[in-house]
């Protein structure tokens, strides 16, 4: 009988649900950032908060949305290409003003892909030796600007096109290159 009972309290203690697993440190960056950001465009451009017109300001955000915020997008439904909508899982948890957060924890039961994406790490273009980096980094570089190199067929051409075009872009690391 007491085996009965100890095997009843280790079956309960599987099956009771434990306490919700809280976001690590890293985990869904680009969540985080990308609803962070909506979140305060909302209230910046006095949004309603209903589910209706957050939806419809989420979809035209993801418009723009590049990158892995595209990507991002492209999980919870929001864009045109997308093959599921999760999209009421993020507008109407903030119609409630829900801490983006606990929006994410939830995004992340849903589908674990959601905070896997990552940012890039940024280049320092100041102190990077353009010459040591492979021709995909320099196209990434050029892409992130909106800019392409047409006719380029060498890494110098690249260089070359970057170089011409940082005090546009990144006039810091112009600056800091001329320094030099």
């Amino acid at each position: 009988m007491l085996s009965l009972s100890g095997l009843s309290v280790v079956l309960a203690l599987v099956l009771v649900p434990g306490p919700t697993e809280a976001l690590k440190e890293g985990d869904c960056e680009v969540c985080l950032s990308f609803l962070g950001k909506f979140y305060q465009s909302l209230e910046e451009n006095d949004v309603k908060f209903n589910s209706d017109d957050i939806e419809k300001a989420l979809v035209k955000t993801c418009k723009d949305a590049k990158g892995k915020e595209n990507r991002f997008c492209y999980y919870i439904g929001a864009t045109s290409d997308a093959a599921t909508k999760i999209i009421n899982e993020v507008s109407k948890p903030l119609s409630y003003h829900f801490p983006v957060e606990k929006i994410c924890e939830k995004l992340k039961k849903k589908d674990s892909q959601i905070c896997e994406l990552k940012y890039d790490k940024q280049l320092d273009l100041t102190t990077v030796d353009l010459k040591k980096l492979k021709v995909k980094d320099l196209k990434k570089i050029l892409e992130e600007w909106g800019e392409s190199c047409k006719g380029c067929a060498e890494k110098s051409d690249f260089i070359r096109k970057i170089t011409e075009l940082m005090p546009k872009y990144a006039p810091a690391a112009a600056r800091a290159r001329t320094d030099l």
